[in-house]
């Protein structure tokens, strides 16, 4: 499933513009999951993190910042403390600072859109 998510969330920084919601991500990646039920988004939520921690320690930006909850601005504070985590900063001042998540979206979409990169990365 996180070979799923990854693959869709490349596509996507490739060919969309904008964010995905996590009910969009689960249909057109086919996951199966409901996220009605808590312990299956919860799931979803950790699979990105794996997901995104794999992609920063290997020098890529993090395919997380693609997705966000529908109807939302932008990122919840669990993606801000992820980047903490990922040595980006306190999370408090990134969840504040109106340009980190715009700048990490911009990154992920040059990155994947460059063809040697997703040649070799994909």
């Amino acid at each position: 499933m996180i070979g799923r998510i990854r693959t869709y969330l490349i596509r996507y920084a490739r060919l969309q513009t904008g964010t995905v919601s996590y009910l969009t991500l689960v249909q057109e990646a086919e996951l199966g999951l409901n996220l009605e039920i808590s312990h299956e988004k919860s799931r979803l939520n950790e699979m990105l993190a794996e997901i995104s921690m794999t992609e920063h320690e290997e020098g890529r930006p993090p395919l997380s910042c693609l997705v966000k909850v529908q109807g939302s601005k932008g990122q919840g504070d669990n993606f801000y403390k992820l980047c903490e985590k990922m040595g980006m900063g306190e999370w408090r001042s990134l969840k504040q600072d109106e340009d980190f998540l715009k700048n990490l979206i911009r990154d992920c979409r040059e990155f994947w859109r460059d063809e040697a990169n997703f040649q070799k990365f994909a």
